[in-house]
């Protein structure tokens, strides 16, 4: 049989995470892997640039898993700075431009894996493009965030109250800048947590010396007279800024594979079955480019984390290699923090579950972290959300102090077997006074949302 070609776009989670599996499943004599990656380095932790700018993490060769040094040996062949411009299906071929040079080439494929991930959105809004004006979303936009620090930098504006907005937020916080969180709705995390959740955030946000704007809309951008950013419109008048972070979601990168004629869904990703396989043969797609399936709504959803890309890469590289492995969905599962409070939350919030028509009971508990009479117990709270028809639990956000966060894992495996919320009220699960109440605060809330589920 002739040696196959592996071509990867994307040298991060996802497409070297696929690259890896396939090489784990046959040898260079059988399948030749070669990637390309438009930027200067593979597989980093996006997740942790936040600490990075913190000053947590030491240096950003931290973040990196795998360089193109170790990828060669292991007979991966890798090209940086190198952006596929297009791809024929017909022909089996994509062009590659060198981001540097500009000079393009065409590369051949057998087999086509997409892990072009996702970018930030950027909103075209007035003055947007001034210096100043930045995202969080690669190793040079840390080392530049930091820099500008360094040179002195004192006001930040953090467009936008999610995850990642208030994970910058915490870092620039923390480095001595005056903070101020812009948000257009009225919570932080909305659509992530219902608004009775939310409000313990954003009281934690506040609580932490972040000026945090609800219902705000960033109208543009101004710049001084070195032509660098010297203010952030909202509301008609200018805040201080020498740096704005925007923090306003992603989407997924999907233009490449849709004008090959490679299928994008109304989330706006790629196509994929179970098997990380598009409807066009011999071409597959993985990580914060595709849709997944959620498990409990049925929609067709981007969630970009490095989790999911990482998972999803394995079973494309299992089924590439010519094993067998399935990607079964998502619900959501996510985490965060700002200063001490732990932020979980997993599956539909009440709000989306009511959108849809599904009949749910919401219902709420307050707890401790550990033995209410031992050092360092913190409040936390609970909320559940219940299908009433069966009392399956279908989603869960959990927020509170140091130990609290992790416990949404438990809610998360609850859920993904199809738990009713009477069954975990009796789970066993462990108990001493530094870790957990005797109640910990899972079973104590599924006790609750049992109670509230049948009275």
């Amino acid at each position: 049989m002739a040696r196959q070609r592996m071509l990867v776009i994307g040298g991060d989670a996802a497409g070297m995470s696929a690259a890896s599996q396939a090489r784990r499943m046959q040898g260079p004599e059988e399948l030749e892997i070669v990637a390309f990656e438009r930027g200067p380095r593979t597989s980093y932790a996006a997740c942790g640039l936040p600490y990075l700018v913190e000053g947590l993490v030491e240096s950003p060769d931290r973040l990196i898993s795998r360089t193109p040094e170790e990828f060669a040996r292991r007979d991966i062949e890798v090209h940086v700075c190198h952006e596929v411009t297009g791809i024929d299906t017909g022909a089996r071929t994509v062009s590659v431009r060198h981001v540097s040079s500009g000079d393009e080439r065409t590369e051949p494929w057998d087999e086509l894996v997409i892990g072009t991930g996702a970018r930030g959105v950027r909103p075209p809004l007035p003055g947007i493009e001034t210096d100043g004006v930045m995202q969080l979303r690669t190793i040079e936009d840390g080392v530049e965030l930091d820099r500008r620090i360094a040179d002195g930098a004192r006001n930040a504006v953090v467009v936008g109250a999610g995850y990642i907005g208030l994970e910058v937020a915490e870092a620039l916080s923390a480095r001595g800048l005056s903070v101020t969180v812009v948000e257009l709705l009225d919570t932080p995390m909305a659509g992530t947590l219902d608004g009775d959740m939310a409000e313990l955030v954003a009281a934690a946000v506040r609580d932490g010396g972040v000026d945090l704007q609800l219902g705000a809309g960033v109208e543009g951008f101004e710049p001084g007279a070195d032509g660098s950013l010297s203010g952030v419109v909202v509301g008609g008048r200018a805040l201080a800024a020498d740096v704005a972070v925007l923090g306003l979601g992603v989407q997924a990168n999907a233009e490449l594979a849709g004008a090959a004629g490679i299928p994008v869904g109304d989330a706006g990703g790629i196509v994929v079955d179970e098997r990380m396989r598009t409807p066009v043969d011999g071409v597959w797609a993985a990580g914060d480019c595709v849709e997944s399936r959620h498990r409990i709504t049925g929609e067709s959803v981007v969630i970009a984390l490095g989790t999911h890309a990482n998972k999803q890469g394995r079973v494309l590289g299992t089924n590439l290699g010519g094993g067998s492995a399935t990607f079964p969905g998502v619900i959501g599962t996510a985490i965060t923090k700002f200063g001490r409070t732990e932020i979980g939350r997993t599956g539909v919030t009440e709000e989306h579950a009511r959108r849809l028509g599904i009949d749910v009971v919401a219902s709420t508990a307050r707890s401790k972290t550990r033995a209410g009479y031992y050092p360092g117990a913190e409040p936390v709270r609970v909320k559940l959300v219940t299908r009433c028809d069966d009392g399956v639990l279908v989603g869960a956000q959990v927020v509170g102090g140091e130990g609290a966060g992790k416990r949404i894992d438990t809610l998360a495996t609850a859920i993904w077997c199809g738990m009713r919320v009477e069954d975990l009220a009796t789970a066993d699960l462990s108990y001493a006074p530094p870790m957990s109440p005797v109640w910990d605060p899972v079973v104590f809330a599924a006790g609750v949302a049992a109670r509230d589920l049948w009275r």
